[in-house]
């Protein structure tokens, strides 16, 4: 057995912090742990807290869980702190959407790049700083910070340059692609190898090998096209498979929102997306998922309780991962897996300051990086578009500068497909306005924005978007469950 301190910030996610907390229990050295729970929302942390204490009491287990709105008090002594927090909420999050579309930019996701997901980590900076200094200071020396949220490579990079702390960025798109690809090829998940390698939402199976055997972009091609979901969810990413010569980790929603050539005009946009989900391009389909959902935990209470109730099955803990990377630390047991890290010639045509996400291994000595990667050079050009913005971006949100930040924007590659200059500098006045409570470092910044703003010299417009659905309530969405 061992004993150390695990801070989860922004735990009020109930079922996401549920499945790290159970996957962490799936570890037997690990039944003397304490988990602090912290969030802003007391309702939400009474909410999950419940739950792991029904997890822990059902289990027979000795772990410790607590919660509280201090979140310093939670980091105090931790030594491995995970955040999965949304600054600003959806109240934030909508006008990410909202105001770019009324410039035409037509965003499924916006939380990575393109002009949602820069001012999206505008919001989350300061506050993953604020993070990094209480671990400094009261957390344990040499504790691990793991991030979770979006724009995973911002948020990252500017725990590690300017928050100076141990960090490691944390997805699960890189396991989705792959549990795709073994489905398409006909393969069990233990049967299929893989290098995946480029930076977050932007990850390029490089290597594929099934039993040893090399898989060529041919025969995944024809998997694709051949499989009767995946064919027509999937047709952006199964166009740049074609073009590029290897597979996305990305959704077909996210990825088109990161490139210049699929949603910069509407009556194209449609030939690239499926509306059977939100995930494969839906016009603001994440903002409508997270609407419609955002109670959803509060009607599922009680499931969610009962599920907690049941002894935990290590068999199914998930391939989120934390609870590996905290195993392989603690116990030497080795986990290989992709880490987002600074790059640092871990891939050698991409910037060593970029924050990268690849394969690594991880033991008692830490996570270990495979170096020496070269990207095909389509895939390089992508990502250095992507690393640049996240660049200027991230130096925007340090320093407070609004003009470093309208250039970020109109760097943006599915921005600047779009926008002309003068569109995007009064789109970014409009959207620090409208987001000011959320973005301390631009206090001085706002009334000029207004003073520009009431001259409104760009013209918008009220633009449904290229293929959108009505947010439905709680009600029409548990009738659809039953009707399913």
């Amino acid at each position: 057995m061992t004993s150390f301190k695990i801070a989860i910030i922004g735990a009020g996610s109930v079922g996401f912090t549920k499945k790290l907390f159970t996957d962490i229990l799936c570890v037997p050295e690990f039944a003397e742990i304490e988990v602090a729970l912290t969030d802003i929302s007391e309702q939400n942390l009474a909410m999950i807290k419940t739950i792991l204490d029904r997890i822990v009491e059902a289990n027979g287990l000795p772990t410790k869980v607590t919660a509280t709105t201090d979140r310093r008090k939670a980091i105090e002594g931790a030594r491995y702190i995970i955040s999965c927090v949304r600054v600003g909420g959806l109240e934030a999050y909508a006008e990410d959407i909202r105001i770019p579309l009324k410039y035409g930019v037509d965003q499924c996701v916006g939380d990575t790049i393109c002009a949602g997901g820069i001012l999206y980590g505008q919001r989350n900076i300061p506050v993953i700083l604020d993070f990094c200094k209480d671990i400094r200071e009261v957390a344990e020396p040499g504790a691990k910070f793991l991030n979770y949220a979006n724009p995973m490579a911002m948020n990252t990079w500017a725990a590690i340059e300017y928050g100076k702390v141990d960090t490691v960025g944390l997805c699960h798109g890189v396991q989705h692609g792959a549990e795709q690809i073994a489905e398409v090829l006909g393969v069990k998940d233990g049967e299929l190898d893989y290098i995946c390698s480029g930076i977050n939402h932007q990850t390029w199976f490089v290597d594929l090998r099934v039993n040893g055997r090399r898989i060529g972009k041919d025969e995944l091609i024809a998997g694709f096209e051949a499989h009767p979901v995946f064919s027509q969810q999937e047709k952006l990413r199964i166009d740049v498979l074609k073009r590029f010569g290897v597979y996305s980790t990305e959704s077909n929603g996210h990825l088109s929102e990161y490139l210049p050539w699929y949603r910069k005009r509407p009556e194209e946009t449609a030939r690239w997306i499926d509306m059977s989900d939100w995930i494969h391009g839906e016009t603001g389909g994440y903002l409508r998922h997270s609407t419609e959902t955002r109670n959803w935990f509060e009607t599922e209470f009680p499931r969610f309780l009962d599920s907690a109730g049941k002894p935990i099955d290590p068999a199914r803990r998930s391939n989120e991962h934390a609870s590996h990377i905290l195993e392989a630390l603690e116990t030497g047991r080795v986990y290989r897996g992709h880490f987002n890290v600074k790059n640092t010639g871990v891939i050698t045509n991409l910037p060593a300051d970029a924050i990268i996400e690849s394969p690594g291994f991880v033991d008692r000595f830490g996570i270990n990086m495979v170096s020496g990667i070269t990207l095909p050079e389509a895939c390089a050009a992508t990502c250095l578009s992507s690393i640049n913005v996240q660049r200027m971006s991230v130096h925007a949100a340090i320093s407070g500068d609004i003009d470093l930040l309208k250039l970020a924007v109109l760097h943006d590659p599915l921005v600047g497909a779009i926008c002309t200059p003068e569109e995007v500098w009064q789109m970014v006045d409009e959207m620090v306005v409208a987001e000011a409570r959320w973005l301390p470092q631009y206090a001085h910044a706002v009334d000029d924005a207004k003073a520009r703003l009431a001259k409104g010299t760009v013209k918008t417009r009220d633009w449904a978007g290229a293929a959108r659905r009505a947010v439905r309530s709680i009600d029409e969405l548990r009738a659809e469950k039953l009707a399913g």
